[in-house]
């Protein structure tokens, strides 16, 4: 059993057990939450942080971008070989199998490119992250020079791998 009155908290006091500093009785957590809205609301605040109040920058996309690649490359890379485990056949049977679509070559293009501009673009901005990591590159023209550098980099090595391919 726990007892709190004004800022005391004995627990369980045959164990011997005082704490001085818990906070005294007298509101509930939900009513905390109401008076904070109420507040809020005859102030005419947003929410905080909230969308509307932000201008979308360069930096703020990548780094939206970076963290949308990063969990869909894990993602698919998780889902291929969950499916590589538990599907029957091997891999030249479902590559044949992909070769007997017949797709058009625009379309495969397409594919290979919503492959290869993830893993590219992920792979350079964490290089670029890397060079943060070590303290270069923080003052505002050298963020978005850096950040155009990536994106046109890995447009260019996402057609470089398509054309290889």
């Amino acid at each position: 059993m726990t007892f709190t009155r004004q800022g005391t908290c004995l627990f369980r006091p045959q164990f011997g057990i005082l704490c001085r500093h818990a906070v005294p009785m007298g509101t509930t957590a939900n009513e905390e939450m109401n008076t904070f809205w109420a507040k809020n609301n005859k102030l005419n605040r947003p929410m905080s942080p909230h969308l509307t109040i932000y201008k979308w920058s360069m930096p703020m996309m990548m780094s939206i971008t970076h963290r949308g690649t990063g969990v869909g490359l894990s993602g698919g890379i998780s889902a291929f070989a969950l499916l590589a485990l538990v599907l029957p056949g091997n891999y030249p049977y479902y590559l044949d199998l992909i070769h007997s679509l017949s797709v058009g070559p625009a379309l495969l293009s397409l594919a290979k490119f919503g492959i290869a501009f993830p893993v590219s673009y992920h792979t350079l901005n964490g290089i670029r992250h890397l060079f943060w990591d070590s303290g270069k590159g923080f003052k505002i023209p050298e963020v978005y020079r850096s950040g155009y550098v990536v994106i046109v980099l890995s447009i260019l090595t996402s057609i470089a791998a398509i054309a290889y391919m």
